[in-house]
């Protein structure tokens, strides 16, 4: 791999001014936001959207693809900047591992990418706690506001997988440690701060978004919100210089912003605004990714983060793989028992999990967006497995399928895939609202269910059917919904792999992000707070003499 540039030679290449570039170390600077005010007349390159099929435990490789398209892009010619989320440290040293990519397809300086980075995952937290804290200062001081201690909606945050800190009783000790009562701890990436700040246009947005958080309802049945606290002045000031995007390198030199990092599963999965609109001005490709699959990130992409922005889409990008498809065609369930089933030609099998491929090529179409299927090829892959998946996928819909080796040949092994998206990318996509927020909450639930996932029906439990009425009372009911569900499954239910359909799909819980902007419904066993599994990734992490980074996986 070859040697990192120095972050100021990547700006300079990619058009952003010494003075609006802060470093933080020799790889990695922020980009001022008053680069938006001098690139405000040039128009906008194009905009390709990332996403996946339903993700299984082997890995689809939807980031290494996107950084692979940007590296093709490149080889072509042409001036491109990836988009990207930030990792959380939880599913770092849990399951997922790292996620800057791989091989000679990864974004750069890894281990500062995965760890640490700017800071910015910290001030969300912070800014998140902060409100927590005021929240129980006001309940100990009387509680003016009428708090139902019972129905206060904000939890703590902290970023990492800890499972005992899911429900916690917080208050013991008597008065002088304040009120006791039951709370709990959110993962920082399902915090909707870092949704507030990915959503967020500028200073006085954020702060705007900051102070209309629903922070819990009132003995009386009235919504309390962060502003009646003057929560939304100290928390935009913990965030001000994360709102600025983080600029990094790919493996090839060419730019990434990098910036927020909301999950996909309980929050809409994509990064910031902000950093798009940068990379739109600076740039002739932006090349975003939408986190786990159509029915989750992409879905939420068009239905929050473009109606919110305003920005279109010219293409969607579409990730499989042939082993993702052999399991949701049932060659194997186990990666771990089934290892051989896993690299052993089965094109039957892959023809059955086509049937996934098929939805979401539906979905993506569904959106009003333009498909190509990115083939992430792995060397067992056979020339029968790779012909089945495209002429299914060109059957479904899509404009072309096409395999890539970005993984072993970096750019040089995605040139074919970035002919393609410059071939079917040359006008913005139409792109469809799935539905209109003028809809009930309850009918809003019922048309991603059916439409994106495949439900025959919805359930909604007696408490999701009080706090939905309350949420409209309090003026809730016309914002986007952006369900939380499981990713291994277009359903709830994670067992259910390829494309499960006629299912009722159950609503348990309802939130409301309100200065995010949506009301959240949660589906089946959702957690806000993961676990560590028994073998985790944190085990296998270590650091030399020399402070040397190892075991990211």
């Amino acid at each position: 791999m070859a040697e990192l540039r120095e972050i100021t030679q990547i700006a300079a290449a990619a058009g952003i001014e010494p003075s609006e570039l802060e470093t933080y170390g020799r790889h990695k600077a922020k980009v001022d936001l008053s680069i938006l005010e001098r690139l405000r007349g040039k128009p906008d390159g194009r905009y390709i959207m990332v996403t996946a099929i339903t993700p299984t435990p082997l890995g689809e490789g939807k980031t290494v693809t996107n950084i692979s398209l940007a590296l093709g892009l490149a080889k072509l010619g042409r001036k491109v900047i990836n988009t990207l989320r930030q990792p959380s440290m939880g599913p770092i040293f849990g399951v997922k591992g790292g996620a800057t990519g791989g091989g000679r397809a990864q974004v750069e300086p890894r281990e500062g990418i995965n760890f640490h980075f700017t800071g910015d995952i910290h001030a969300v937290g912070t800014a998140h706690n902060l409100l927590a804290s005021l929240v129980d200062n006001h309940l100990y001081y009387n509680n003016p506001l009428g708090f139902d201690p019972k129905e206060i909606y904000w939890n703590r945050s902290i970023d990492m997988n800890d499972r005992t800190l899911r429900r916690i009783v917080i208050g013991l000790g008597g008065s002088p440690n304040g009120i006791t009562r039951e709370s709990g701890f959110d993962i920082t990436a399902a915090s909707e701060v870092m949704t507030i700040l990915a959503l967020s246009e500028g200073y006085a947005d954020l702060k705007k978004r900051l102070g209309s958080i629903l922070v819990g309802e009132s003995r009386s049945g009235e919504a309390i919100l962060a502003r009646q606290m003057g929560a939304e002045g100290p928390m935009g000031a913990l965030l001000a210089d994360a709102l600025k995007p983080n600029l990094v390198q790919t493996s090839e030199g060419t730019p990434c912003l990098i910036h927020t990092g909301p999950f996909a599963n309980v929050a809409h999965g994509n990064s910031s605004v902000i950093a798009d609109r940068i990379a739109l001005k600076l740039a002739e490709f932006v090349v975003t990714e939408a986190g786990f699959g159509s029915d989750m990130g992409a879905e939420k992409f068009v239905n929050i983060k473009c109606r919110a922005s305003g920005l279109k889409p010219h293409l969607a990008v579409l990730v499989v793989t042939v082993r993702a498809l052999k399991m949701h065609g049932g060659a194997f369930k186990n990666i771990r028992t089934e290892k051989a089933k896993v690299e052993q030609e089965n094109v039957e099998a892959v023809r059955a999990g086509c049937a996934n491929l098929e939805k979401h090529i539906e979905n993506l179409l569904l959106l009003g967006l333009p498909v190509v299927v990115a083939i992430n090829r792995f060397p067992s892959d056979t020339k029968g497995e790779i012909a089945a998946i495209q002429d299914r996928a060109l059957a479904a819909g899509a404009k072309e399928a096409v395999p890539h080796e970005g993984v072993l040949r970096g750019g040089e092994g995605a040139v074919a895939l970035a002919e393609a998206v410059v071939r079917h990318s040359a006008e913005p996509a139409p792109m469809n609202f799935l539905y209109e927020t003028s809809l009930s909450i309850e009918e809003k639930i019922r048309v991603v269910a059916t439409k994106m996932y495949g439900a025959g029906s919805i359930e909604l439990s007696p408490k999701v059917k009080r706090r939905i009425a309350f949420f409209e009372k309090a003026g809730l009911g016309g914002l986007p919904i952006c369900v939380a569900k499981t990713p291994a499954s277009l359903s709830h239910d994670p067992k259910l792999l390829n494309r499960p359909s006629g299912f009722k799909f159950p609503i348990t819980d309802i939130l409301a992000a309100a200065g995010a902007g949506f009301v959240y419904p949660m589906a089946g066993e959702i957690m806000m707070m993961p676990g560590l599994p028994a073998d985790p990734a944190a085990a296998h992490i270590d650091i030399d003499e020399r402070g040397h980074i190892s075991g990211i996986t």
